[in-house]
């Protein structure tokens, strides 16, 4: 990504004309979609400076790579790293629409106060509706403290784990169990874990079990810790799908005007998402800590194959941690100064709510 400080510098580099023309070709990019041309600018621009003038800064900017020529016209588009710059140089952040602020609220306020799951729904519908975009919910895993584990053998080749947590909530799942197993072992196995997983979330309690076993190995016996390794083993590689991704609003972004050509590539990013391939990575784009990012183009490896812009912001628990992220996606030529104080209030208002609930 291209740093504040890079952008900062290349700026420093810019007389005012040329600031500006460049300010004028993006504003107009983003708004319509189409190539700038020099005579467009001419009409638009606070200091009256010939066609010729405003194509020979217009080159430069170009050989800068701010600027780009798609077709054969003489019109210019940002680059990437044009968009970068604007970003973080010229970007004026609007106040939330009170129209959006009103759609948004009405949304949180008919959610059931016990549906996390239905609100975060409702999150994801509402952002693709007021940003005619698609949105991107990542719910919160589930991480409450777990009180009990249980085996129940189903078959020869067949056991259910079942997983009881301080909040009540039950989860349970079918695997293969090793071998050889018996209704003594399996008890002995759930005895040994539910002495070290008590009070501990999930996340917890396999670091303690790991370093357990590998420091008793020869006090349990060993059809217990088959047992043991093969049962947990189903939530530790099953862990991942906890974390919930909610898409909406797919046919806004292919319906994008201007957007055609690049109907395949938007198609092979919402097929990994929704096969949720690099998930986690979603929730990672948040770690630089609280407030909203914007991914522009190949500038993250998730959406680098359909140079989409990715605008995400993280929702925090009542001890202030990360536990999700809200984002919407679109071409390149989002209307970023609508768009961020949306994302940024969602954000907040699902970390509040949630905080509430708890």
């Amino acid at each position: 990504m291209m740093q504040m400080n890079d952008a900062t510098k290349l700026l420093e580099e810019l007389n005012d004309r040329s600031r500006e023309v460049f300010r004028r070709v993006v504003e107009s990019y983003l708004a319509s979609g189409e190539p700038v041309g020099s005579r467009t600018l001419t009409r638009s621009l606070s200091e009256k400076v010939s066609a010729a003038t405003i194509r020979n800064v217009m080159q430069d900017l170009e050989f800068l790579g701010l600027l780009g020529s798609p077709h054969i016209s003489a019109g210019r588009v940002p680059t990437q790293m044009g968009l970068r710059m604007f970003v973080d140089g010229f970007l004026e952040v609007r106040d939330l629409n009170p129209m959006d602020r009103e759609k948004i609220d009405a949304t949180m306020s008919r959610s059931n106060s016990a549906d996390v799951g239905g609100l975060l729904d409702r999150v994801g519908a509402a952002l693709s509706g007021v940003t005619h975009g698609a949105s991107l919910v990542l719910a919160p895993k589930h991480e409450a403290e777990i009180r009990h584990i249980e085996f129940v053998s189903l078959a020869a080749d067949r056991a259910l784990v079942v997983l009881v947590l301080a909040d009540g909530h039950v989860e349970n799942r079918l695997f293969t169990p090793p071998p050889g197993q018996t209704p003594s072992s399996m008890r002995e196995a759930a005895n040994f874990l539910n002495t070290l997983i008590e009070g501990r979330t999930l996340s917890e309690a396999r670091e303690v079990i790991r370093t357990e076993i590998a420091a008793r190995r020869q006090e349990i016996d060993s059809l217990a810790r088959e047992m043991v390794e093969s049962g947990f083993a189903v939530w530790d590689e099953g862990a991942g799908d906890s974390a919930r991704l909610i898409v909406r609003g797919r046919s806004n972004l292919l319906a994008e005007d201007g957007f055609g050509e690049e109907l395949e590539r938007i198609r092979t990013l919402f097929d990994d998402l929704e096969r949720k391939r690099d998930i986690e990575q979603f929730l990672d784009l948040t770690e630089e800590g609280e407030g909203v990012r914007i991914f522009i183009g190949s500038e993250n490896k998730l959406f680098s194959l359909s140079g989409s812009s990715l605008v995400v912001s993280p929702y925090m628990n009542a001890d202030r941690k990360i536990i999700g992220a809200v984002g919407v996606i679109g071409p390149t030529r989002l209307n970023y100064g609508r768009i961020v104080p949306i994302v940024d209030y969602t954000a907040q208002l699902v970390g509040k709510m949630i905080s509430d609930r708890s």
